[in-house]
C-alpha cells in the first residue's frame, strides 16, 4: 500500500508530506499528512476532479506555520478504496468518513479547508459536529445557495449531462484518462459555465490545441492522470454528480464556528443563478455570525493552485485569528 505508484513529480513537490492508509468504515482511505501540529490540525477536502495533491501548496504552508496538515483522498478517489457499490453512493458517507478520519488520527478538533463539493461536506460537518470543528474555509462554493435555481439552465449544463447514467461514461470513454483530466481542468478553469450544445458532448468543448492553465503543469497533469488511472471515474461521477440531490437540507442552519468563504471572481460557479446574490445580499451572514467573504479578482475555480501564495496568506491569517483552545 506504499506510494511507489506515484510519479516522480510528486516526490519533489511533497518531500515533507507523508502518506498513510487508514481503515475507515470498511474501506482503506489514503491520507497525506505534514507538520507536527503544535497549533492545531487543518484538514483539506478536495472537490472534483481533484485529489489530495491539489492541496500540496497549502499543506506545506500550514505545516511550516506550526499546524498539522491532513488531506484525504475521498472514498473512490485517488489512492483510496473504491466502495463496493459506487452507484449506491450516499452524500452522508462523506460526513461520516470525515468524522472517522479525525477519530483514527486522534484529532479532537480541526479547521476544515474545502473546495467545490468538499466545501458542502465541510459546511454540513461544521453544523452537525461543531464540537469537532475549529472553523471552515470554503473555496469556490458559498453556503446556502439553492441548488434548484440551476433548473433554469439549459440541458447541456455539465452537471445535468454527468448526472445521466452512462452519458459521461460514453463521452469520457472516447479518450484516454489523461485527455479527459486535461479537458476538465481546462474547462473548469475558465470563467464560463461548461455547457454543451444539443449536438455535442462536454469533452467536445476543448481540443488538444487548447493549452493547460499556466499554473497547472504537465507534471501536475501526470500526477492526476496516474491516480485516475487507478480510481477511474465510476465513483467520482456518482459523487458529486449523481448523489448531491440526496444531501439533506439542515433546517435553520446556524454556524457555531467561524466561516471564511473565498471566491475567485472569474470562477464559473459565480455565474450560477443565485450565487452572486447569496454572497452579496447578506444571506450567508444570517447563518454564520462570524462570517468573512473574500474575492480574488482574477481567481478561477482552482484558486488554491492558481494563486497558492495568496490563498496561503488568507488561510494563515484565518488560522491565526482563531487560535485553538488548548
Amino acid at each position: 500500500m506504499g506510494s511507489s505508484s506515484r510519479p516522480e513529480a510528486m516526490a519533489t513537490a511533497e518531500q515533507q508530506i507523508e502518506h498513510v492508509h487508514l481503515p475507515v468504515r470498511g474501506l482503506t482511505l489514503h491520507v497525506a499528512q505534514a507538520g507536527k501540529g503544535e497549533l492545531g490540525t487543518v484538514v483539506f477536502l478536495h472537490g472534483f476532479p481533484e485529489i489530495e495533491y491539489s492541496w500540496r501548496h497549502q499543506m506545506l504552508a500550514v505545516a511550516a506555520a506550526g499546524y498539522r496538515a491532513v488531506a484525504p483522498d475521498w472514498r473512490g478517489y485517488g489512492l483510496s478504496d473504491q466502495p463496493p457499490e459506487p452507484e449506491a453512493a450516499e452524500y452522508d458517507d462523506l460526513i461520516e468518513d470525515l468524522l472517522a478520519i479525525l477519530d483514527a488520527l486522534a484529532v479532537p478538533k480541526a479547521f476544515l479547508v474545502a473546495k467545490d463539493f468538499g466545501a458542502l461536506v465541510a459546511y454540513d460537518f461544521a453544523l452537525c459536529h461543531p464540537n469537532r470543528t475549529c472553523g471552515v474555509m470554503g473555496l469556490g462554493i458559498p453556503f446556502g445557495n439553492d441548488a434548484s435555481s440551476m433548473n433554469t439552465l439549459p440541458e447541456g449544463l455539465y452537471i445535468f449531462r454527468w448526472a445521466q447514467p452512462g452519458r459521461a461514461e460514453a463521452d469520457f470513454g472516447r479518450y484516454n484518462i489523461k485527455r479527459v483530466v486535461r479537458t476538465i481542468y481546462i474547462l473548469f478553469s475558465k470563467s464560463e459555465i461548461p455547457m454543451a450544445k444539443e449536438d455535442q458532448e462536454i469533452m467536445d468543448l476543448a481540443d488538444l490545441s487548447t493549452p493547460l492553465p499556466e499554473w497547472f503543469t504537465e507534471e501536475d497533469l501526470d500526477v492526476h492522470s496516474s491516480l485516475y488511472e487507478k480510481s477511474g471515474f465510476r465513483y467520482p461521477l456518482q459523487m458529486p454528480y449523481r448523489s448531491l440531490h440526496k444531501r439533506k437540507p439542515i433546517g435553520d442552519a446556524k454556524f457555531q464556528v467561524p466561516v471564511f468563504v473565498v471566491m475567485g471572481e472569474k470562477d464559473y460557479v459565480y455565474k450560477f443563478p443565485g450565487v452572486e446574490s447569496a454572497m452579496k445580499d447578506g444571506t450567508m451572514e444570517r447563518h454564520a455570525p462570524d462570517m468573512k467573504i473574500t474575492y480574488i479578482p482574477e481567481g478561477s475555480h482552482f484558486v488554491q493552485e492558481q494563486f497558492p501564495d495568496y490563498v496561503n496568506e488568507l488561510l494563515l491569517a484565518f488560522l491565526k485569528d482563531h487560535p485553538v483552545d488548548k
